[in-house]
């Protein structure tokens, strides 16, 4: 008895001790902790969550001068005594004595801050310190690499398998062939597979049909047409400026298609990114094989499709708003690092500097934009250098045969208090200017013989002056001046022209118009020599340059979508003598720096008189030939990029602000911790080669690690790194790390070809998976971030809506092209509506093909997730709201198409229900339906009959039936997901 009573005590105590165990120790489950702990993969996200706002890099924001974000910093002597961190004994590390602190005023991290340690993750930092506290960079600042002797061997699957054995996760059976193409096609192309392809993948049993199957899609048109799409999300993509009037951004459709066709032409990757940052640089430049067409400049038009203000009150900060942008889309885009958190202060987590923004500022602060001939090509370039050689042959000929000979020599002229020159172009060269495309040479008109055609007579010797008619009227060309200080009233410019421009270009602002800026800005309209003049004194102390282009900015249009649009009359031309800056009036005369003039008048007086005679009649062939070949160089097809200019240091602007400036300048580099981030740039210019090439290092160890996450992301609805956009310490930790180097390291082997790297993981047999899951994956990884079996995912709205077309088969597949207008809603109102609205199904066009206009974006676009184009998305948000079901119920786009395919279904004669309900299917899905699909299908379509027949009903009730049929397959899940 007394044993049975002892027994009983003893089995109550115990209960009670593991009901005190597990309530003071909510975590005694945990998962095991690792056998070796790893400071990036264990440490590092505790301590940046935890720890480096206090006691990280941000020298403004740290605490007890303690950093714990490096090892150095962490080791350190603390002021009160003792050290954080002791390696290999962490009962002497005051980290851990303040994370296990009893006392408020003691523990780490502060009550405050909301955040608490759990007790795994202050048993990870013990563990860590006892095996020694080993400090890493941060893993995505260590270049790829792998632990396995030969990266050949390795494959996706390897690695995939490897990650499902640790975790106890058993992989599911291989999809079947229907959802295997819709898959394929839908990922590769963003349209659903057509009926006949399905038929011939299904009957196709060869050993390569799947492979022969993903080629198909590869080679069509469309798969350029659906990673554009992608790539437009990270440049924030959009044909207008918005804010106020939304103005148009010229020929932005024209990158669209050529990032299109460098899609499908499949541009290694490296060369995308230098033409991107630097294609009007390139030595090398890249051509359109069939057209000729120059490609690489055209990637430049990246930069300029970012919003704009037309009269910001501060035009200085607009500036430094629009450049902080155009370093958040790069860094973004290319790197996978958030720069821009670096504006005010170094950045809060990442290794990126004050500094290193302002090195990068520098790059964008000597980029200038400008409209770009979109139809230069080889033809045009070559063309242009041979009557340049025929002009000099012709100069040549006739100096040799005249006296005295006209010399070039410049003349020491003491300044002038009344101005100052910024350019004299009567001399032979541009004294500094730089001119860009073709309109206006290599040099002034300074001596050019003007012959007669017919005859072959001399006339006279041209004097100086800058001419964009070196070759003909409607050759496009800016000629443009090195950046000056203004300190003076007035800016003059002596010109004379044609439907052409001149533009005083303040702190890069571009959107020149009234009310504050519109005398910037002066249309040369005129064939004699006129004096312009520009009233600069309300921006005296802001840096500037003067802009002359053949060619006008439709600044007063009555139209509003036209405005800030460029574009070039036929007899378009422009020329100009001088510029000058100065107070008061206007100088009585500007003095020559070259005594050329006096000999060029002496000489033409005589032709004139007739003492002499000049006859060149064996040069009238050579100026006939040379005037058949100046018809190709007119311009008429413009695109909004970039050029070089003159290379400026910014200074770091003191917690962001431009009017507090650091005393020095930052050279312009690249981000100090990455390889060549402390070496300066030497170019004159902007620098922006050498930033793509130190991008393209091969010692980065980002770029190709942050292209590959993106096509994995693309392929699999999330990236190895699910933070796509940032690779930094408050992104994700990659889930496959191993994969990511292996796919990153493969990438460059392969040449940086995407469409290899795409098929290599579309082939893989992880991305062949099924989606059908089972409660057991569900519970143990329930976000699916092994794979063990292939992610359902909705489809993004251009999918949905092309699929809509391609089902009701009224999809126009013509690739290219200018973009279709907006279809406006009564609700679509505000400045800068167009005056007329597009057609309500874009004309059949591919979502990628209608316009994106800022301030009217498309209601089904926005509802279904595509992001406002402001900054890089690379990731979509994926949202389940019920205005997305109210638009596929009531948008009369998704009913009109339902029509359509109803009666598209009821021209099929002779079929009967069974395969009408097979069309449909597999026109929706790309699969036939099963026998309990088609059951309900008849209590359906019977339920629609006995409603449609109790109504007043006029229409043709049978087109009514099957629309309403149709309209219910759009809604259903298959058809908006892959499943």
């Amino acid at each position: 008895m007394n044993f049975i009573k002892k027994t009983k005590k003893l089995w109550i105590l115990c209960i009670w001790c593991s009901i005190l165990l597990s309530c003071g120790n909510s975590e005694a489950s945990y998962e095991p902790l690792p056998r070796h702990v790893d400071f990036n993969f264990h440490v590092r996200p505790i301590l940046v969550q935890n720890c480096y706002l206090c006691h990280g890099p941000d020298p403004s924001s740290r605490k007890a001068n303690l950093r714990l974000d490096t090892y150095e910093g962490a080791t350190a002597a603390l002021k009160e005594g003792g050290f954080a961190v002791v390696p290999g004994k962490p009962n002497k590390s005051q980290l851990i004595n303040r994370i296990n602190h009893q006392h408020e005023d003691k523990i780490m991290p502060p009550l405050e801050t909301n955040n608490k340690l759990t007790k795994r993750e202050k048993d990870l930092l013990e563990k860590w310190i006892e095996q020694g506290a080993e400090w890493k960079p941060h893993w995505s600042f260590i270049k790829p690499a792998l632990k396995e002797d030969n990266n050949n061997v390795a494959t996706i699957d390897l690695f995939i398998d490897k990650r499902l054995e640790e975790k106890s996760l058993n992989k599911v059976l291989i999809a079947n062939k229907s959802t295997l193409i819709r898959r394929v096609s839908y990922l590769l192309t963003g349209l659903p597979p057509l009926t006949k392809d399905v038929e011939n993948y299904i009957s196709d049993s060869s050993e390569n049909a799947y492979e022969k199957m993903v080629d198909n899609y590869l080679n069509s048109s469309a798969y350029g047409e659906r990673w554009a799409r992608h790539w437009m999300d990270l440049v924030r993509y959009a044909e207008t400026k918005g804010h106020e009037f939304d103005y148009a951004i010229t020929g932005a459709w024209k990158y669209r298609d050529y990032l299109i066709r460098a899609f499908n032409d499949d541009v290694p990757y490296d060369q995308l990114l230098k033409e991107h940052l630097a294609g009007d640089l390139l030595e090398k430049k890249r051509y359109n094989p069939e057209s000729g067409v120059l490609e690489s400049q055209i990637a430049t038009a990246f930069y300029t499709l970012g919003e704009g203000t037309h009269s910001p009150v501060d035009v200085r900060q607009d500036e430094a708003n629009r450049i902080d942008n155009m370093i958040d889309v790069t860094t973004k885009t290319f790197q996978g690092l958030t720069v821009s958190c670096a504006k005010c202060h170094d950045h809060k987590f990442d290794p990126i500097t004050a500094a290193d923004y302002y090195a990068l500022y520098g790059v964008m602060e000597s980029t200038r934009f400008t409209p770009l001939d979109s139809d230069r090509s080889a033809l045009k370039e070559i063309t242009a250098k041979e009557v340049l050689e025929i002009q000099n042959y012709i100069k040549t000929m006739v100096s040799e045969k005249i006296q005295p000979k006209i010399s070039n020599q410049k003349l020491e002229v003491s300044p002038s208090t009344e101005y100052k020159t910024i350019g004299d172009f009567r001399n032979s060269d541009f004294d500094g200017w730089v001119s860009s495309d073709l309109a206006f040479g290599d040099s002034t008109t300074l001596g050019n013989p003007i012959i007669n055609e017919s005859s072959g007579k001399l006339i006279a010797f041209d004097d100086g002056k800058a001419s964009s008619r070196i070759f003909d009227t409607g050759v496009f060309g800016t000629l443009r001046s090195p950046n000056f200080v203004l300190d003076s009233d007035f800016i003059g410019v002596r010109a004379r022209g044609y439907k052409s421009t001149i533009r005083i270009i303040i702190d890069n602002f571009q959107l020149i118009q009234y009310p504050i800026y519109g005398d910037l800005t002066k249309e040369v309209n005129i064939s004699k020599w006129k004096n312009y003049t520009f009233n600069v004194g309300a921006w005296k102390g802001h840096k500037a340059y003067i802009e002359i282009l053949s060619g006008e900015y439709h600044e007063n249009s009555s139209d509003i979508s036209e405005m800030h649009s460029f574009d070039l009359s036929e007899n378009a031309f422009i020329e100009a003598q001088y510029a000058i800056s100065y107070n008061s009036e206007w100088p009585s005369e500007i003095k020559m720096t070259n005594n050329s003039l006096s000999q060029i008048s002496e000489v033409n007086s005589r032709l004139k008189s007739g003492q002499v005679k000049a006859y060149f009649p064996e040069l009238i062939t050579v100026i006939d030939s040379s005037k058949k070949l100046i018809k190709d160089l007119k311009s008429s097809s413009f695109i909004y990029g970039v050029s070089d200019g003159f290379a400026i240091n910014s200074p770091v602007f003191n917690r962001g602000r431009y009017q507090d400036l650091s005393e020095d300048s930052v050279p312009r580099r690249f981000l100090s911790a990455l390889p060549l981030g402390n070496t300066a740039f030497k170019s004159k210019g902007s620098g922006r080669l050498e930033l793509a090439n130190a991008m393209l290092n091969k010692e980065n160890p980002l770029t190709s690690r942050v292209m590959v996450n993106r096509i994995w992301h693309h392929l699999f609805g999330r990236g190895i790194v699910e933070t796509v956009d940032n690779f930094g310490l408050q992104g994700k930790l990659p889930s496959h790390p191993e994969l990511l180097d292996h796919l990153a390291i493969k990438f460059q082997n392969d040449g940086w070809s995407i469409k290899k790297m795409i098929k290599y993981i579309v082939t893989s047999e992880a991305f062949k998976r099924s989606t059908v899951t089972n409660k057991e994956l569900s519970t143990k990884d329930p976000n699916n971030i092994y794979l063990a079996s292939f992610p359902v995912r909705r489809l993004e709205s251009e999918a949905i809506r092309d699929g809509i077309l391609v089902a009701s088969e009224s999809l126009d597949s013509t690739i290219y092209g200018s973009p279709v207008p907006t279809y406006l809603t009564k609700f679509m109102q505000g400045r800068g509506r167009p005056k007329k609205t597009g057609p309500l199904d874009g004309n059949g066009r591919r979502s990628i093909y209608q316009e994106v206009r800022r301030n009217f974006l498309e209601p089904m676009m926005t509802t279904f997730d595509r992001p406002m184009p402001f900054t890089t998305f690379g990731k979509r948000d994926v949202t389940n709201v019920p205005s997305q079901s109210l638009i596929l119920m009531n948008d009369p786009f998704v009913i009109t198409q339902a029509e359509i395919m109803a009666q598209k279904l009821l021209d099929q004669k002779g079929l009967s229900f069974h395969q009408k309900i097979e069309w449909i299917y597999m026109h929706a899905f790309s699969r036939k339906p099963s026998t309990e699909e088609i059951a309900n299908a008849t209590k359906f379509i019977s339920l629609l009959e006995e409603m449609k027949k109790t109504e007043n009903f006029d229409l043709d009730m049978n087109l009514e039936i099957w629309k309403e049929y149709c309209h219910s397959i759009f809604n259903l899940k298959e058809f908006l997901y892959l499943i």
